[in-house]
């Protein structure tokens, strides 16, 4: 650490040498004046980040370190800026971060961020210059799309080449997607533009609140600052009112990335797009032209994409399987209001055939723990919520006859916690369902809130790596307890807890708002003192990866908690007599031969493996002849895949999408199956059974429950 004197002659040396740069023709830009606002937001930021983390950071050298690489890193991810003398030169203040930020001295970071614009402007200029010239598409070069871990370009020869190499990659992709020569320049052209104009447009406060994130993500990935911009698009998602097309959105370079698909939304329900997509283009209607958003600020994308319930948008993407810049297709969606009642629980049935007999399992279906917080403040009696849901859902299911039943938590990423532990009471007794231990180390017990059993029968899990948060809790909950069986993939494995602060609460008078900090206050812990952060749930039987996705769980992210334990809350147990290491060999045994002879099952493992490769390949050639016959080499695998698995069906599915659709029914049909197989030895699983006048297992719904 150095002194305050020193940091403001490094300060004086960065804003100099910015200057002397101004020898091209973009002018140099900088900013050298932290804002009151941004100064106030600084110290409450630091205050309460000390007060109240559950990690307890200290902000010194290690931590200033870690903001530093994270913060070259958000400004030039693909290192096709800065050049290595740029690196030298921030490099002295790798350890001045923490003194920066307690001091609320930012303006040495504020200049980082000037160089960067200078270098952006400089090489979009240049990216415009090659435009004019055209391409030469039958020279045999390579492209490096991920430049991540590449070193830094040593001048701007080096970086003029890369940069030549980026423009015609662009180029070519457009160009194998039908578009004709003066498309591409136009397309290119103002797709550079807007790159521009979005660096033009930067201010204070969008530096301010990439620096604050930056320090937050250092010391954890679920810690950070929302503007108040960003405050209110957060509170319109949280509202689940929005109306558009039920999509969360970040940035990913100068991409647009879809982070999530809201359950019970129109994105959803048209099951086109998918998390991991880029966002390359929108259109309004049927008819309006395509708008480039490469390069667009986010805020600008989710304006554009935002419309009346009812209304057409038209998303030009670029699947996840396709590199960036890859060949894009488009989609369309009809925006509406996502309704509590599209996201809510709901129940299916399945018939499993066995050599004696035929068993239905009862299915219910939770997208999300969710509970109509405002009906129920109103004292309204029948408010909404997962808990309720699930109690009548069962109910239709008992009418049914069903002899087990599976809870499918796919793709939940959570919710409401209050709504975990009451679902998870409706297949327990009593006693506690989770830990929760704050940052002072108390742990906290949170137990069945209604004592007695809604459902004692058999019971199965259904997890992927989507499933999250609260998912987890009530997955942990049911394996701990014996209750039932984990099938599928490992959870997410996030087991902290959020709260948000208002800054506005501290704010002095007339500062203006200052916006929100979300801010890792706790940890959950299992009934067994097992944590499920960064593991997530194990589940009992896995499933084979049948889709491929970005790894984006806990254990991927960066300076996420690690997993510990704590002490086992005192419970019981459902009977230690569970289904015998013997007996589950010989299940996964069958579960395995079933897998190698589903055409359902391979078509979406060889699919997953296909698109794996595509998505993970790093480079490219720039020879036009190799690059369409590698297309067609892709296209031809994919379409050898489909027909193959369409030759074992009885009628055509119709199209790609409603074939992927039905043989993703197979994992469904599969867990059932392992279901049966458990029920083969019934007198071995870890069940209270009421048994009906067939000797099956029944549903026990006491009618005071049942209707409330």
């Amino acid at each position: 650490m150095r002194s305050l004197a020193t940091t403001t002659a490094c300060l004086l040396l960065f804003i100099t040498s910015i200057h002397l740069d101004a020898s091209t023709n973009v002018p140099a830009v900088e900013f050298n004046k932290v804002s009151a606002k941004s100064e106030q937001t600084t110290k409450l930021i630091t205050n309460l980040i000390a007060r109240y983390h559950y990690r307890k950071p200290e902000l010194n050298d290690e931590l200033s370190s870690a903001i530093f690489d994270q913060y070259l890193h958000n400004l030039d991810p693909n290192r096709s800026y800065f050049l290595a003398s740029d690196i030298q030169q921030f490099e002295n203040l790798r350890f001045r971060f923490d003194d920066l930020l307690k001091s609320v001295r930012l303006e040495p970071a504020y200049a980082i961020f000037s160089r960067y614009r200078l270098r952006a402007l400089e090489r979009i200029a240049y990216a415009r210059e090659l435009l004019d010239a055209g391409f030469n598409f039958e020279i045999d070069e390579d492209y490096t799309v991920n430049r991540e871990h590449e070193h830094w370009a040593v001048n701007t020869e080096e970086l003029n080449e890369l940069w030549r190499k980026r423009v015609k990659y662009d180029w070519l992709a457009l160009k194998l997607a039908g578009k004709v020569s003066d498309d591409i320049v136009d397309t290119l052209s103002t797709r550079y533009l807007n790159i521009d104009r979005r660096i033009g447009q930067i201010k204070e406060s969008d530096v301010f609140e990439l620096l604050m994130n930056t320090y937050l993500s250092a010391v954890e990935p679920h810690t950070g600052f929302f503007s108040p911009r960003a405050t209110e698009n957060f509170k319109i998602r949280m509202s689940l009112s929005l109306e558009g097309i039920g999509a969360v959105l970040q940035m990913d370079g100068e991409y647009t990335l879809v982070h999530r698909v809201l359950p019970g939304g129109p994105a959803d329900l048209g099951q086109e797009l998918h998390a991991g997509d880029r966002i390359t283009g929108v259109a309004q209607g049927e008819e309006e032209p395509i708008v480039d958003v490469v390069g667009w600020r986010l805020d600008d994308v989710v304006d554009l994409i935002r419309g009346p319930k009812g209304s057409l948008v038209r998303l030009q993407i670029v699947p996840k399987n396709e590199p960036p810049g890859g060949v894009n297709r488009i989609i369309q969606i009809r925006r509406d209001t996502i309704k509590l009642e599209e996201q809510a629980a709901r129940q299916s049935t399945l018939e499993i055939d066995t050599q004696e007999d035929q068993i239905r399992i009862g299915v219910i279906t939770i997208p999300t723990f969710y509970v109509d917080f405002d009906a129920r403040a109103r004292g309204d009696k029948d408010y909404r919520s997962t808990t309720r849901d699930v109690r009548r859902l069962l109910s239709e299911l008992q009418e049914k006859e069903i002899g087990a039943l599976i809870i499918d938590l796919r793709g939940n990423g959570g919710g409401a916690l209050t709504e975990a532990i009451s679902v998870t009471g409706l297949f327990i007794n009593s006693g506690p369902i989770v830990q929760v231990r704050d940052s002072r180390g108390k742990v906290n017990i949170r137990k069945d809130p209604d004592p007695g059993i809604l459902y004692s029968g058999p019971l199965l899990i259904m997890v992927d790596r989507d499933s999250a948060s609260a998912s987890e809790i009530f997955a942990g909950a049911i394996q701990d307890y014996k209750r039932g069986f984990i099938v599928g993939e490992s959870t997410f494995g996030k087991g902290t807890v959020q709260n948000l602060i208002d800054l506005d609460r501290y704010a002095k008078k007339d500062s203006g708002p200052l916006g929100q900090l979300k801010v890792t206050v706790a940890q959950f812990f299992r009934v067994s003192g097992e944590g499920t952060q960064h593991r997530g749930v194990v589940p009992d039987f896995s499933l084979p990866v049948i889709q491929y996705r970005k790894d984006q769980r806990e254990s991927a992210q960066e300076n996420a908690l690690s997993w510990s334990q704590i002490k086992a809350a005192r419970y019981r147990s459902f009977s230690e007599s569970v289904v015998e290491d013997a007996h589950r060999q010989l299940i996964r045994k069958r579960h395995t031969t079933r897998v190698a002879n589903s055409a359902g099952f391979q078509y979406m493992i060889q699919k997953a493996r296909l698109d794996l490769n595509a998505a993970e390949r790093n480079s490219f050639s720039l020879l036009e002849s190799q690059r369409r016959t590698e297309r067609a080499l892709q296209e031809q695998q994919t379409q050898s895949l489909e027909t193959k698995f369409r030759g074992n069906l009885t009628a055509d599915p119709g199209s790609q999408a409603e074939t992927q659709n039905l043989a993703s029914k197979e994992i469904l049909l599969e867990a059932g199956r392992i279901l049966v197989d458990m029920l083969a030895d019934i007198g071995s699983l870890p069940i209270l059974v009421d048994r009906d006048v067939n000797n099956r297992p029944s549903i026990a719904v006491p009618q005071q429950q049942a209707n409330n």
